[in-house]
């Protein structure tokens, strides 16, 4: 890892471990609720099948691994991961609160996750890819870590398809959004001002869609969700 990736990736589990308790009541609030959709449609397009093993990628607070497991049941097999143990650790109080056996927490690097190849039936990862340091080296764990004909799925900001919604979505993103998340979390650590600018600089749908498939995936595709304010990417091993 080079420095500029060590500073980034740093500088950024810093701000995550800051604000770790109020990100659910955040993510609610700025999305106006609408990130609980965004979830449950990843999960509807990885088509879970009971007694899968599924492998979450930057799990943070565990809500994609929660609703993941209520499509694998208790014959399947999933597991949290993420950098950060702040967040974990709040993830790992949700599923024992709801008593889900089969969910099992890690903290783990995306770009370097220690699972053989070919352990998972299906890989999901939501609002973490642009967080990493390496985005194809991320890409390659996932495609390393799938069985062949396995499924990934990855929720994340994207860029608005109409120009208009865009500068109203820039204007949120950019002034209301680093006041309002801030002001709740009480943060001085800047991340409400390095989220907004890692949307901007994360690749559009079809950049991304290419990417993927340069990584060795097939069948790529992406749907978006509120106009293209997120994006659900996904593609087959």
């Amino acid at each position: 890892m080079t420095q500029v990736a060590f500073d980034k990736e740093k500088t950024v589990q810093n701000m995550f471990s800051a604000i770790a308790r109020y990100y659910d009541l955040n993510n609610s609030l700025l999305s106006f609720g609408l990130h609980h959709g965004w979830k449950r449609k990843t999960l509807d397009l990885l088509d879970l099948q009971a007694n899968n093993t599924v492998l979450d990628i930057g799990a943070g607070t565990a809500d994609l691994s929660i609703l993941a497991a209520g499509r694998v049941g208790e014959k399947g097999r999933i597991i949290a991961t993420d950098l950060n143990e702040p967040m974990l650790s709040i993830g790992k109080k949700k599923i024992q609160t709801r008593q889900l056996k089969q969910v099992r927490c890690a903290l783990a690097n995306a770009e370097c996750l220690p699972f053989p190849d070919a352990s998972f039936d299906a890989i999901l990862t939501g609002f973490c890819m642009r967080n990493v340091s390496d985005l194809n080296q991320a890409l390659r764990e996932i495609y390393r870590l799938l069985k062949p004909g396995g499924k990934m799925a990855c929720l994340d900001f994207s860029t608005p398809v109409f120009p208009p919604f865009r500068k109203l979505y820039d204007f949120y993103s950019f002034i209301l959004l680093p006041k309002i998340g801030a002001w709740v979390a009480k943060d001085q650590t800047g991340i409400y001002q390095y989220l907004p600018d890692s949307i901007r600089k994360f690749p559009n749908q079809m950049v991304f869609k290419q990417q993927i498939e340069d990584i060795g995936f097939k069948g790529v595709d992406y749907t978006n969700q509120a106009g293209g304010i997120v994006a659900i990417h996904t593609a087959y091993r």
